[in-house]
């Protein structure tokens, strides 16, 4: 039996997100939270519409999948984001404790990773899905910002 939810069917509803967001202007990072093969949050960055610097893609995620659960914890979860998040993102997708990051793009200038910042120690990660189409969008945004 084939199994239609893979990491890449959940990026493409991230990548989706992203859309949103680079129509609105905003940097096109989308992101959604799945538990079980549903998703339970969708979103993209916000930070220009909200004036808010926390207004991140991952940020509005977490706060849409603990409201949807009725708790703060999201150890059965999987993160699917378009860009490796950043430290900020990072820690407090530690003290949710989410079970699993799936990000597409890494972030080599201000990407967790590139800051050292740890992620829980019981969280997976996966990285590079879909990892051209996320950058590509990224490339082109920063393209049409500089015209």
């Amino acid at each position: 039996m084939i199994h239609p939810f893979t990491d890449e069917y959940f990026m493409k509803k991230a990548l989706q997100e992203a859309e949103m967001a680079f129509a609105k202007g905003e940097i096109p990072v989308g992101a959604v939270i799945v538990v079980a093969d549903k998703v339970i949050a969708r979103t993209h960055n916000l930070t220009e519409l909200l004036n808010d610097v926390t207004a991140h893609a991952e940020m509005q995620a977490i706060t849409a999948a603990a409201n949807f659960l009725g708790g703060k914890y999201l150890k059965d979860c999987t993160l699917y984001v378009t860009l490796e998040p950043c430290q900020m993102c990072a820690g407090a997708l530690y003290w949710s404790q989410i079970a699993k990051i799936v990000f597409g793009a890494s972030d080599t200038h201000r990407g967790y990773e590139k800051m050292g910042t740890q992620l829980h120690p019981k969280t997976t990660v996966v990285r590079g899905v879909l990892a051209e189409e996320a950058a590509d969008l990224m490339k082109r945004f920063f393209a049409e910002k500089r015209k």
